[in-house]
């Protein structure tokens, strides 16, 4: 019995030694203590620190030196979770980022690569998914949703596209958008009709509607 107590805590010990610190960026609470304690239930892992400000992680990953970091998109004060990986990646390479989301916004998944993020999740994912990310991005593997069935998923914007998308859905005019993106009015047609052509639409205006409402773009959030 001596044997096998002696045995168990070595084992224990073992795992303490190589937990891993965890940082979470996430504004609602309720969802930051269910991600807390999903994680502290752990033997291998453990929340170190947490932030309602995606503008607050880079600074508190210098002080936690935290294995990973588990990012929302959109937090407190719209301070931007992509901008914070950036940042994070710039200045701490060896910290893993995994980004999580509930919306399933076209531009979030291809941004989130372009800044060096590890993995992706969307919050509705279950807690064994979670975990599943978490483990495989601290073991340099990582994890990105694949394409929905939605068209607008499957869609490839340009960069020139995405722009004209996000100010239709701001309720520009085709003049307005010209200005902004110093193009001609001829050009933002031009544009406007690839990206018809591409969903299906007859119009924009019923785009940007179904686009809003589904969640597959947020207005004010540059990807």
């Amino acid at each position: 019995m001596c044997g096998k107590s002696l045995d168990a805590r070595v084992k224990r010990e073992a795992v303490l030694v190589n937990v891993k610190k965890i940082l979470i960026v996430e504004d609602m609470t309720l969802l930051l203590d269910t991600l807390s304690n999903t994680i502290n239930s752990q033997e291998d892992m453990r929340v170190t620190g947490a932030t309602p400000e995606a503008a607050e992680a880079l600074d508190l990953c210098r002080k936690l030196a935290p294995d990973l970091a588990l990012i929302d998109v959109v937090t407190e004060g719209k301070s931007n979770g992509i901008t914070a990986a950036s940042e994070i990646r710039a200045s701490l390479p060896d910290i893993k980022i995994v980004i999580m989301t509930a919306m399933p916004e076209i531009t979030f998944i291809d941004a989130a690569r372009r800044v060096g993020a590890h993995s992706f999740i969307y919050k509705n994912s279950d807690s064994r998914h979670l975990l599943h990310v978490i483990r495989s991005t601290l073991n340099g593997n990582g994890i990105f949703p694949s394409p929905g069935d939605d068209v607008l998923s499957k869609a490839r914007f340009s960069d020139a596209e995405m722009a004209i998308i996000r100010l239709v859905c701001q309720g520009k005019s085709r003049s307005e958008m010209a200005v902004a993106l110093s193009l001609s009015e001829s050009r933002i047609k031009q544009l406007v009709t690839g990206i018809l052509n591409k969903t299906g639409f007859e119009n924009i205006l019923k785009f940007s509607v179904y686009a809003v409402a589904h969640g597959f773009i947020v207005p004010d959030q540059n990807g």
